[in-house]
């Protein structure tokens, strides 16, 4: 049962749309270092997962200052997230994936790690919530909840990344590009001024 829960929790947590979200769906589209994302995304959770339950939860609820550093480092990183996806959405030469240039490994690990760390509605997911749920569990019954939560984020990301691809001819037109990347837009912005609201 404590596999089960973990799952079904993580996932409820996971599947919302968010910035880490909206981000790997849009690797997946493009095709692009797609592998590498997924993996960076859910071994992330697994680090923090565990650190949540071996009891770093405790101690971040107890650091202002690291919350508010991931709170306002978070909120300008997603700015201009906003920003940049924004100008893709009204330029029409880079509208399809096709005329992009394809990033470099490096820019896109170092994009999904910013939209990983510098949230600090993961550390609340995933370190505070999720490590004092499996706590709960008892000694054994933690570490079998966290693999529950683990195996969740793994599955999340690897459908999202690799599944993307579905979508390809729905996005084979312009214009749903440019619906895609003012929602991205929309959505970095409301989420970075919802990270600053007190």
């Amino acid at each position: 049962m404590p596999l089960l829960a973990g799952f079904a929790t993580t996932l409820t947590l996971i599947v919302a749309i968010g910035a880490q979200n909206a981000f790997v769906l849009r690797q997946g589209l493009r095709r692009e270092h797609v592998l590498p994302v997924v993996l960076v995304c859910s071994l992330s959770d697994a680090l923090l997962i565990t650190s949540g339950i071996a009891g770093l939860g405790a101690l971040l609820t107890r650091s202002e200052l690291a919350l508010d550093i991931a709170k306002y480092g978070g909120a300008t990183f997603l700015y201009l997230y906003a920003a940049f996806a924004l100008r893709r959405a009204f330029s029409p030469s880079s509208i399809s994936p096709a005329d992009h240039a394809p990033a470099t490994l490096r820019s896109v690990l170092l994009t999904c790690l910013a939209f990983t760390y510098l949230n600090p509605h993961v550390y609340l997911d995933t370190v505070v919530l999720l490590g004092s749920l499996a706590n709960q569990r008892g000694t054994d019954g933690r570490w079998i909840y966290g693999l529950g939560s683990v195996a969740a984020s793994f599955t999340w990301f690897f459908s999202l990344g690799f599944f993307a691809r579905k979508l390809t001819p729905v996005f084979a037109r312009p214009q749903s590009w440019k619906y895609l990347d003012s929602t991205i837009a929309l959505l970095m912005t409301a989420l970075a001024t919802w990270m600053l609201l007190p």
